[in-house]
């Protein structure tokens, strides 16, 4: 009966507006744990001489093939309209960009093997602490389609986040960083492994389920395409939700103190 009376507003009465209703301090909570920060940005890191050790070795052969074998005398899959660092490789061009496979294809190798360990280290850490449970496998609840649908809502009309998305993350987002860890992340290690004649004379099978060597080096090109467009994404929406909170939460571990109405 109090909070009815309280609510009760008499007739003439002028009705307060949103400035005038008195603001709260939400706590300055913890948000990610020291061993999230140093694995996402190690990872980070590692992506990017990833991203450009791997172009570099695209670029010394455009062309892609299905199966066990491919070579420049193959009929591809498909090839990528760029000029290569090759002179034997048929692009169409009359002329070869610097070849750079040497350093590129050492930085590539010696990189992907931080990652796996570090995934390996952010996998097991994640399990035994609970990390996946509590702040990445959604509710019951959350996976209707109109919990769904609200968060696709939101993210394309570019909504800022409300103060109790500074602490955890909606559905979409969770099904979305599930889905790279638990999918896209070991594909790429696969593919990636199985591309390795010393790994593949250990575990012929590695390859032999995606079909060839050829066909993992394909795979491995459109998983590393999604991861890419996975960081784009992911980099929009941190700057469209708040870039400065949420690099603060990913540096330091927490969110900061936030202003919500009461």
């Amino acid at each position: 009966m109090a909070e009815m009376e309280s609510a009760h507003v008499p007739l003439g009465a002028s009705v307060p507006d949103a400035s005038s209703v008195p603001s709260r301090t939400l706590p300055d909570t913890s948000r990610h744990s020291a061993l999230v920060r140093l694995t996402h940005w190690v990872i980070t890191f590692c992506f990017f001489a990833l991203l450009v050790s791997g172009a570099e070795l695209v670029i010394s052969h455009p062309r892609f093939y299905w199966g066990e074998t491919g070579n420049d005398l193959t009929q591809p899959l498909f090839k990528l309209p760029i000029p290569s660092s090759r002179a034997l490789v048929p692009t169409g061009y009359g002329y070869v960009l610097p070849d750079q496979n040497g350093w590129s294809r050492y930085l590539h190798f010696q990189t992907a093997w931080i990652v796996v360990f570090t995934g390996l280290l952010y996998g097991i850490s994640g399990f035994m602490t609970g990390h996946f449970r509590k702040d990445l496998l959604p509710a019951r609840a959350d996976l209707s389609w109109r919990s769904i649908s609200t968060a696709i809502s939101g993210h394309l009309r570019f909504a800022r986040a409300g103060a109790e998305e500074v602490w955890s993350y909606n559905v979409l987002q969770r099904l979305t960083y599930l889905f790279v860890i638990f999918v896209l992340f070991p594909l790429i290690i696969w593919t990636g492994l199985a591309m390795s004649p010393a790994f593949v004379s250990a575990f012929p099978l590695s390859v032999n389920l995606l079909g060839g060597q050829q066909s993992a080096r394909t795979l491995h090109f459109f998983v590393s395409l999604a991861l890419v467009l996975f960081l784009f994404v992911h980099v929009l929406m941190v700057c469209v939700s708040g870039f400065r909170i949420r690099m603060r939460a990913m540096i330091t571990g927490r969110a900061g103190a936030q202003r919500g109405r009461t």
